[in-house]
């Protein structure tokens, strides 16, 4: 990771995007900045990992039903 002072932004439109950048503040990290494209590699896994852990959730609280028994549900509501 590059890392840059706070100074450093008010040249923004030249920013190296090719990793993530740290600006610091005051010699501290306090930000990051990165690509676009780098973030939604990092967002989709995140998202996954989401819903297989509501999925978790849903199997252990008894909350999933089979493919069969969505159906049949579907098709007696369908004739009511």
């Amino acid at each position: 990771m590059h890392v840059e002072t706070v100074s450093f932004l008010k040249n923004a439109a030249n920013l190296p995007l090719e990793e993530p950048l740290i600006i610091t503040q005051n010699g501290k990290p306090a930000y990051v900045i990165e690509s676009i494209e780098e973030r939604n590699k990092l967002d989709e896994p995140i998202a996954l990992l989401k819903l297989v852990s509501f999925a978790k959730n849903y199997m252990q609280a008894g909350r999933v039903v089979s493919s069969d028994s969505l159906k049949g549900r579907l098709a007696k509501r369908k004739q009511s």
